[in-house]
């Protein structure tokens, strides 16, 4: 799968809010698909294919220890995401940056003929 292939797949599972929900229950730690499904009014066949849709784009690995099965939050795919996004960032960051700028400026510009009139 190429890289371009692996971020659409990983921006298509996030596009779901129950798998959002998901990744952000898996940031405090392992858990089973049981205490995965616990918060949401869905079946587990259900809670089972956002999992699948999760482990496809890497975001989850899912382990087998005795009769548990935990699933575990994997950061690479968010990574991969993340530097997708930085060019992005940095443009509207340096965009605000000069609002705010031309903001500071206008105010200043404000203050100088106040203190003309005075």
């Amino acid at each position: 799968m190429t890289s371009a292939d692996r971020l659409s797949t990983t921006l298509s599972a996030l596009a779901d809010p129950t798998r959002r929900a998901i990744l952000a229950r898996l940031t405090m730690g392992e858990a089973s698909v049981n205490e995965l499904l616990a918060p949401f009014s869905i079946s587990q066949p259900a809670i089972s294919k956002h999992l699948k849709v999760l482990e496809r784009a890497g975001l989850i690995t899912r382990g087998r220890e005795a009769q548990w099965r935990p699933c575990k939050l994997e950061g690479s795919a968010l990574k991969d995401v993340a530097d997708w996004l930085e060019p992005y960032r940095r443009f509207w960051e340096e965009r605000l940056d000069r609002l705010d700028e031309h903001l500071r400026q206008l105010q200043a510009a404000k203050g100088s003929k106040h203190d003309q009139r005075k």
